[in-house]
């Protein structure tokens, strides 16, 4: 985190990234990492916008991805601050965005309502029916990164056993759990613990 708050700020109110498939600071940005300058941001009233938001005055979308802000007071973060499903050995912070295939849910029940819109909530019905539990992420190695670090957190005390086992008996974590954990102690860096299947 030092070397992201010490970084030259160029004179920017807001350091971002675009979302997954986009490049440019004029496409839709990800809001969900960000380094801000508050001094720059006097005009952010949560408060006031969250009553506009509920009031239908501002548009969520333009909301979440800063299209009410001055572009030219916007920078673009590297990738690896705010990695999409994508894990390298220069990923600082590590995104899951796909619900389906949080790798600490993994052969659960879907518990999740899909908003999908159009023609896809005529299909909800057969997907839930044929796919109705999370799904195997892609990537081995992000699935061991998870588990190495809750080793971690285990073993210097931030969770505890007795948090994990009532989270695997609320079916909030997969029941595998406990094994995982032992499998992938002391692996933080996950290349060393799997690699990735093929396609």
């Amino acid at each position: 985190m030092a070397e992201l708050f010490s970084r030259n700020l160029e004179g920017k109110a807001i350091w971002c990234r675009p979302r997954p498939g986009y490049h440019k600071i004029t496409d839709p940005l990800a809001t969900s990492v960000m380094l801000l300058d508050c001094s720059k941001l006097r005009h952010w009233r949560f408060a006031d916008d969250l009553k506009a938001l509920w009031a239908h005055e501002v548009d969520y979308l333009d909301w979440i991805n800063l299209k009410r802000e001055d572009l030219g007071s916007v920078g673009l973060l590297e990738p690896e601050w705010n990695d999409f499903d994508r894990l390298t050995p220069a990923t600082k912070l590590l995104h899951n965005t796909k619900r389906r295939t949080q790798p600490w849910k993994t052969g659960l029940p879907i518990d999740f309502t899909f908003k999908e819109r159009g023609l896809l909530n005529f299909a909800l019905p057969i997907v839930r029916k044929l796919a109705p539990n999370y799904t195997r992420h892609p990537d081995e190695r992000q699935e061991a990164f998870f588990f190495a670090m809750l080793a971690d957190a285990l073993d210097s005390g931030t969770v505890t056993r007795e948090e994990v086992e009532k989270e695997i008996e609320l079916g909030h974590v997969r029941p595998d759990s406990k094994a995982l954990i032992e499998r992938y102690r002391g692996q933080l860096w996950p290349a060393q613990a799997a690699a990735p299947r093929a396609a």
